[in-house]
């Protein structure tokens, strides 16, 4: 997820363009000419019919319960400090 300037996965916080260009250069070394389009979500990424209109897998069809682990992984981070560093980093990055 990305406000366009800095991105949350699941390692963290970090630069956009930092996460894209790591995750471009491991998909890209793994399979020759691989690449990637990014695009804008418009529908609920937690609805089961939305993402089966799309052949994609809703929460209900994962192993356990993927939204409490989900809400386990976000509670443990400081959001407000990890954004700020990320911001810091991406600043440093426009700068230098």
């Amino acid at each position: 997820m990305t406000d366009g300037v800095i991105a949350f996965d699941y390692h963290g916080y970090s630069a956009r363009e930092r996460l894209l260009g790591h995750h471009r250069k491991g998909w890209s070394s793994q399979s020759s000419g691989w690449d990637c389009t990014i695009e804008k979500v418009d529908f609920d990424l937690l609805d089961t019919a939305e993402l089966n209109q799309r052949k994609m897998l809703g929460p209900d069809q994962y192993l356990h319960d993927p939204i409490s682990r989900a809400r386990r992984f976000i509670k443990r981070i400081d959001h407000a400090e990890a954004a700020k560093r990320a911001l810091r980093t991406t600043l440093s990055l426009a700068v230098g």
